[in-house]
């Protein structure tokens, strides 16, 4: 995963977990505009979110901090 891409996740989810608290949850479209203006950066998220680890389609926004860490 691209550097920009890590940096960009690690600050949705500090803000997430900031505003709703430790245990809140998001999916990998937490990360885009409600827009499709970058389709291979989806992809490029979707694929490490779903191929690469499995995880479900909301996680807890500290795991997926974690994981990126």
């Amino acid at each position: 995963m691209r550097e920009s891409l890590r940096a960009k996740i690690i600050k949705v989810c500090d803000e997430k977990i900031q505003k709703k608290g430790a245990n809140v949850g998001l999916s990998f479209y937490a990360f885009f505009a409600n827009k499709n203006d970058d389709p291979a950066l989806l992809m490029e998220v979707a694929q490490w979110w779903i191929m690469t680890h499995q995880l479900d389609h909301f996680e807890k926004a500290l795991k997926i901090k974690q994981m990126l860490q």
